[in-house]
């Protein structure tokens, strides 16, 4: 067993070698250049939306209010009219990254610190590198990656940008893995 003190560097530094990947992946052109493309009549919509002053927070069109009113032809008929639509709504003006970066941030942080448990009661000091990458790089993988596939599940979110979540959060756990392996006491 491994003691969490003597893995605060490894996790400190797999956080800020993982947030350079992701910066870097995310501002590669061809990647994640198209992950949300604009709305067919994006001007439209907004004009119509915009007056109903919609709070920020996730909504479900149309949506029933209980089981019996999903078996309503009134609410068939609006699943068939469409559209059908999950949306996120975000206060206006509220687009900067500073917040979403620090989160970011502190998440990579947390994730990193899991990996470190994890790998410090399975493995002791001088573990081998191998033994090292595969606890923490598997605890970061899912972490990092399998918890987008239910958004793909449940929500519709589209395969190719899960599989290319999935994708990035393998370099993630690769590049955690690896620091940790590097780092190991």
């Amino acid at each position: 067993m491994t003691p969490l003190t003597s893995l605060l560097l490894p996790i400190v530094v797999s956080a800020v070698i993982v947030f350079v990947a992701s910066a870097i992946i995310h501002m590669l052109p061809l990647w994640h250049k198209n992950d949300y493309p604009a709305m067919p009549n994006s001007d439209a919509v907004q004009d119509a939306l915009s007056p109903l002053n919609i709070p920020p927070g996730d909504y479900m069109l149309p949506r029933a209010s209980n089981m019996d009113e999903m078996k309503k032809p009134e609410f068939k008929a609006k699943l068939d009219r469409g559209p059908i639509m999950i949306a996120t709504v975000i206060p206006a003006s509220r687009m900067g990254m500073g917040r979403a970066l620090a989160l970011w941030f502190v998440y990579l942080l947390v994730v990193s610190f899991f990996a470190a448990y994890i790998a410090g009661r399975a493995l002791p000091p001088g573990a081998s590198y191998l033994d090292v990458h595969r606890f923490a790089g598997a605890t970061a993988f899912i972490a990092y990656a399998l918890g987008l596939w239910h958004m793909w599940i449940w929500f519709h979110r589209s395969l190719k940008y899960t599989i290319m979540d999935t994708v990035d959060g393998l370099i993630y756990a690769l590049l955690l893995g690896g620091t940790f392996g590097w780092l190991w006491p």
